[in-house]
């Protein structure tokens, strides 16, 4: 097949037709795309489309999914440096094709080098308005949300990039069922008092209201993560908090140490195996807190709180701390839901929920929230 000498390159930013999914800085010479689901979506009429994309990296790379008229069509690792890539060629030059090129992997906090940028798009043709979809939802949550073995073999166990997955992933699945548009906010190993390992400075609560405040380092500053988040930009009709599963795991894990100041941070059990009621109280504040923290910048969205997957432990303490909030607030815009617990059958790789488990999870929850909205 003959070069496409009809081929013309366009910055991001002289292109009003491309539609930016996931929280940024709105700033798109180059588009920083922090977290899971991340995106650009734009219609394309014409026979071939690149992308002009910059990785970067020390120990965790980032990967990208296509997706064309709603169908995953491929995936792969973003390597280091700044090159152009090939979404489609060849194609019918009169047929549009929805695209979505999509953030597959979560920010990485423990990488501050790690990062992915869209500077420019060619192609042949023309890119027709992106329709806009009726709903708006965000997930906020941990691995699970950040589709950690959502995708790979049960005997893959290496934590490695390539074993997450924003596509097998109950949040795109979940947002696909109800023609919504969604955003992300997650990272694995993280709760919202405490990470698995009883690290506190682990929870997603602190910074929430950040465009990507849980990396570090001056790259990330420089990018813009540290700033505060635009929430009048956006405004989702339902929040969904699948948070929870990690501060049960730090109840069973050793004592966390701060190196900074010698203190040791510890979710304590009672000789007989229960919980420790005081830690069982701070949990079900830090559940209330983080609720009162959501409707401060999401006034008119119904607050979800969507625990399971991994197993439930903690589901009457996250009844307790909502039954709470509601009786203080008078917010009645605030439920509970069970997520279906991962199966020997549905498992991904990870010892995590695989693709299946997603996707029951998914029609559960969306015809939960189709209820609400």
């Amino acid at each position: 097949m003959k070069r496409n000498e009809k081929l013309k390159e366009y910055s991001l930013s002289d292109l009003e037709r491309i539609k930016v999914h996931g929280r940024t800085t709105g700033c798109r010479s180059p588009l920083t795309l922090f977290w899971t689901g991340s995106a650009i979506e734009l219609n394309v009429k014409g026979s071939e489309l690149w992308i002009e994309v910059e990785a970067d990296y020390d120990t965790y790379e980032p990967w990208v999914s296509v997706v064309m008229n709603s169908v995953p069509v491929s995936r792969q690792m973003v390597t280091a440096g700044r090159h152009w890539v090939c979404v489609f060629r060849g194609m019918n030059e009169n047929v549009i094709k929805n695209i979505r090129i999509v953030k597959d992997v979560q920010p990485m906090s423990a990488d501050p080098a790690c990062s992915l940028q869209i500077h420019a798009v060619k192609f042949d043709g023309e890119l027709l308005p992106v329709e806009e979809r009726p709903y708006k939802l965000e997930f906020i949550g941990d691995s699970i949300t950040s589709g950690e073995g959502a995708i790979g073999a049960k005997a893959e166990e290496d934590w490695v990039p390539m074993w997450f997955s924003a596509i097998n992933n109950y949040s795109a699945m979940t947002a696909e069922a109800l023609n919504a548009e969604y955003r992300v906010i997650s990272q694995s190993g993280w709760g919202v008092l405490t990470s698995w390992d009883n690290n506190p400075h682990a929870n997603i609560p602190e910074y929430y209201e950040y465009v990507c405040g849980l990396l570090t380092g001056e790259k990330n500053e420089a990018l813009g993560a540290f700033n505060e988040n635009d929430f009048d930009a956006w405004q989702p009709d339902v929040v969904v908090i699948n948070l929870g599963s990690n501060d049960g795991g730090a109840f069973l894990t050793p004592e966390w140490t701060d190196e900074s100041t010698g203190k040791t941070y510890k979710q304590r059990l009672n000789e007989d195996g229960t919980y420790n009621e005081e830690d069982l109280a701070s949990f079900e504040k830090a559940v209330e807190n983080f609720l009162i923290k959501l409707r401060k910048y999401n006034k008119k969205a119904h607050l979800v709180w969507a625990y399971g997957m991994l197993g439930m432990p903690l589901m009457p303490a996250i009844y307790r701390a909502v039954d709470s909030y509601i009786r203080k607030t008078g917010d009645r815009m605030m439920s509970v839901f069970q997520l279906p617990n991962m199966t020997d059958d549905t498992i991904g790789s990870r010892s995590h929920p695989g693709g299946s488990a997603h996707e029951k999870a998914a029609i559960e929850l969306a015809e939960y929230i189709k209820g609400i909205i």
